[in-house]
């Protein structure tokens, strides 16, 4: 009840940030009961349909996070003065913040529920929306206690997001804002490339094995069937780009700052370094999802006979959408914690034009070095799909 209070007297922004967290799961829900329906209405081809399946994980993954960066945004979700004396601790804030992330998302995979009954014609009447009926099994029945279940886990997967990645830090000894001490981003940055290399040279393997080249696959079945090793190099590598985003976003910092800056330089430096933990990791994910939406842009152009689907379409927009919100979301809460540095600055006497130079030499500086690696990442990644 107090989640839904907070809900109803929330910031406009905040609440519409939450509507996108809603459409997001309502995506990924959607796409998960379009699995059901294809099983439903092909029971013999339970491989295709575990392919399906197993591709809505990034959807779901992709959608967790961007709920946990919006829970993390939440100013409800913050301690502020007064709230440990009204019973509101780290511990209850946290809860709060799960049991508003749980709601955002069962409303979202409800309104999955009723477009997917609806496209199918379940609910009668003709659809306002073409759609390929067969694509979700229209005129089989679905069991709908697994359906129920399957969707249960869009909600469950972002409430345990953001349980872990709010739950409360302090320990004995720890410092005074009850965090532990955060590790040091160049420590993440070798492990990985490392861990990028190590993927790039799985592809470059078994793309030698017989029958690496198919022609004949769609999307799905070119990454998955031919061979298992080219997509388990690829994941491999964009895990690398996710470990070692904040170690790269401290490295834009340190180039920033090397030599003798001036005060430009030096201000937008010491940011990305201090911002380094915060920026990171949404951007790597980001990179890893563009050079993933590059591989398969080429893969798409070296076989055109097979074009992407609507539920193709809807997977990559909901993966697109969410790294991309996510990555504002994060420069938001970069900016809200800087937000005393940027008032000290503006009393020194630092004009609104010199603070808008440093925020747009802090992206000129990430761009120059995360776009070229995301292109390399990607284009080798496509050489074994595309040769």
């Amino acid at each position: 009840m107090l989640a839904l209070r907070l809900a109803r007297g929330s910031h406009p922004l905040v609440l519409l940030r939450r509507l996108c967290v809603a459409v997001a799961a309502a995506g990924t829900g959607f796409l998960l009961l379009s699995t059901v329906g294809h099983a439903a209405g092909h029971p013999s081809a339970a491989d295709e349909s575990l392919v399906r399946l197993l591709w809505c994980t990034a959807p779901l993954a992709a959608t967790a996070q961007f709920a946990v960066s919006t829970a993390r945004t939440d100013p409800a979700a913050r301690l502020q003065r007064g709230m440990t004396a009204a019973g509101l601790g780290p511990l209850r804030l946290t809860l709060l913040a799960t049991v508003s992330t749980t709601l955002t998302c069962v409303l979202g995979v409800l309104l999955a529920l009723l477009v997917f009954l609806r496209l199918r014609g379940d609910l009668g009447g003709p659809s306002a929306v073409r759609f390929d009926a067969d694509l979700l099994g229209a005129g089989h029945p679905v069991p709908l206690v697994g359906a129920l279940m399957l969707l249960a886990t869009v909600p469950l997967t972002a409430a345990a997001a953001t349980a872990v990645a709010l739950r409360p830090r302090h320990e004995a000894g720890a410092p005074e804002d009850g965090c532990r001490p955060r590790i040091a981003p160049p420590s993440g940055l070798p492990w990985g490339i490392a861990l990028a290399a190590a993927g790039l040279a799985i592809e470059a393997y078994t793309s030698r094995a017989p029958g690496a080249h198919s022609g004949l696959l769609p999307l799905p079945g070119r990454l998955i069937g031919s061979p298992p090793g080219v997509l388990a190099g690829w994941a491999l590598s964009a895990f690398g780009l996710v470990l070692a985003g904040p170690g790269l976003v401290h490295l834009c910092g340190r180039l920033l700052c090397a030599g003798r800056p001036g005060a430009l330089r030096l201000l937008s430096g010491r940011v990305l370094q201090e911002e380094s933990h915060r920026l990171g990791r949404p951007l790597g994910v980001l990179c890893a999802v563009g050079s993933a939406a590059y591989a398969a842009l080429k893969v798409y152009e070296a076989s055109p006979a097979r074009p992407f689907g609507p539920l193709t379409a809807v997977g990559a927009a909901v993966v697109l959408a969410c790294v991309t919100a996510s990555a504002l979301t994060a420069a938001l809460e970069s900016r809200s914690a800087r937000a005393h540095t940027t008032a000290a600055l503006r009393r020194l006497g630092a004009s609104a034009s010199v603070l808008h130079r440093a925020a747009a030499l802090r992206a000129l500086a990430l761009l120059v070095v995360l776009a070229p690696l995301t292109w390399t990442v990607a284009e080798m990644a496509t050489l074994p799909l595309v040769h």
